[in-house]
């Protein structure tokens, strides 16, 4: 198998397109089999169970959010150091992520199997949809271990630049999920809890399958006794990217979750359909996304290796391709919009539905996030995890929450004014973003010691 890419070397639009790709198909098989568990539960027990899905599935984002952003620190710091050459940062970086998150993930899971039953009572959920929505979170957070020793292991190979080895994780993930969705959901008739079981074994497959590739990554390390062993130091600068990181996912989440909040009171069928909807646009936004993590990674590694001015030509490139690939992705989506929602409920009634929040949600404002989530990405690449959250607070609470109330309530538009208060929440940010590049104090950003990135240019002066 081959080694991690040196993304600090060779053509930039190459080595992007080269990473982000398996990235792109990590994230659409991950969302596929998210769309499996929704399409099996409406199609075998309902439009209700589909609802509490729905419903279920904003806070189980939360709970990943979290993870996700706990890990993110640590991909970014082995970024820096893998740049700069530094194998005992690297692997210093590695054993202390996953002390990390292992602490976080006894605590979420903890947390969570406490609070799960009330946050949805404070959601609306309809009561119809309350016993299958109990049923699935109560397994889902019992394997919440899995989801983040997935990605801790993911982001540390991330970081190192393995973008193709998450995509075969997922790919296992998928082909395990999909196979027992039929069988928990459909043969066994177990409801919502398959889907949850189904969801649960194949994050425990994938973790063990990951665990393993990256064993045989660390052989190639020259180890000193010890450098596996979590620092304090490190903790610190993971917790500085993964913190704000954290907040800025869970916010994005968080505001997700009182949109749907929001929406439950219209009643199951704009509930089921905005569920569905929401589901549409995280399929949307993968190219995006993709393109995001590629970038964090590839300015990680250059900010680490002093090489501000390909830094620079990364950023560049990576938006490009965000916009370009968001252009293709709102088209198709706008085309075969009624056949895609008929895909998970067959129900006239939700179809229409999801066909207008699609309509309006996943519209001209799909480039404003596309340029928002890159530019927090660069951000948080090189450092600046604290102008991420700020972005995510501004859009996902501030300006999201206060457009509704005043399409919504103020205007008077009802559910249309929900949608329409999302579609235009995120383009401040992706100004504010785009400031941020363009006025340059970002280059003298550095995570790890100046003496490593000193040593570095002199070694690059010798050759």
């Amino acid at each position: 198998m081959k080694q991690p890419m040196d993304l600090t070397k060779g053509n930039v639009w190459k080595q992007l397109m080269k990473f982000a790709l398996p990235l792109f198909l990590a994230n659409l098989l991950q969302s596929l089999y998210g769309m499996v568990d929704m399409a099996v539960v409406g199609r075998y027990v309902g439009s209700a169970a589909l609802a509490a899905l729905s419903n279920a599935t904003m806070i189980v984002f939360i709970l990943t959010a979290v993870c996700i952003g706990v890990t993110m620190g640590g991909s970014v710091l082995v970024a820096q150091y893998r740049g700069a050459r530094d194998e005992d940062g690297q692997l210093g970086s590695i054993g202390t992520l996953f002390a990390l998150t292992g602490a976080a993930a006894l605590v979420i899971t903890v947390l969570s199997l406490l609070t799960f039953e009330r946050v949805l009572t404070m959601m609306g959920l309809p009561a119809e949809s309350m016993p299958h929505a109990v049923e699935y979170l109560r397994v889902i957070c019992m394997g919440t271990v899995f989801v983040f020793g997935y990605n801790a292991v993911c982001s540390i190979l991330r970081g190192m630049g393995d973008s193709k080895s998450p995509l075969y994780f997922v790919a296992v993930a998928a082909a395990v999920n999909v196979v027992l969705d039929f069988v928990l959901v459909g043969a066994a008739g177990m409801g919502t809890s398959g889907a949850a079981w189904a969801t649960v074994l194949s994050q425990a497959v994938s973790f063990g399958v990951s665990l393993l590739r990256l064993r045989r990554t660390l052989k190639g390390f020259q180890r000193k006794k010890g450098a596996l062993k979590p620092q304090g130091k490190l903790a610190w600068t993971i917790l500085k990217i993964g913190l704000p990181s954290a907040v800025q996912s869970a916010v994005v989440n968080v505001a997700f979750l009182l949109v749907t909040c929001i929406l439950n009171k219209y009643g199951v069928v704009v509930a089921a359909a905005a569920g569905v909807g929401l589901k549409v646009a995280t399929f949307l936004a993968m190219p995006c996304w993709a393109a995001g993590q590629s970038v964090m990674t590839m300015v990680g590694q250059n900010m680490g290796a002093g090489e501000i001015t390909r830094a620079s030509s990364v950023s560049r490139a990576g938006l490009v391709l965000s916009l370009a690939s968001t252009g293709i992705m709102v088209l198709f989506v706008q085309l075969f919009a009624p056949g895609i929602i008929g895909l998970f409920d067959q129900n006239p009634a939700v179809i229409r539905e999801g066909v207008l929040y699609l309509r309006i949600f996943c519209s001209v404002s799909s480039f404003a996030y596309a340029a928002m989530y890159h530019f927090d990405s660069f951000a948080t690449g090189v450092g600046a995890a604290v102008l991420a959250m700020v972005n995510a607070l501004l859009e996902g609470i501030v300006l999201r929450l206060g457009l509704i109330f005043l399409f919504e309530t103020v205007l008077g538009l009802g559910r249309i004014g929900v949608y329409l208060g999302q579609m235009l929440s995120t383009f401040p940010p992706a100004v504010i973003g785009l400031l941020y590049f363009l006025r340059g104090s970002w280059k003298c950003r550095r995570l790890i010691d100046q003496n490593t990135a000193q040593q570095l240019d002199e070694e690059a002066q010798l050759e």
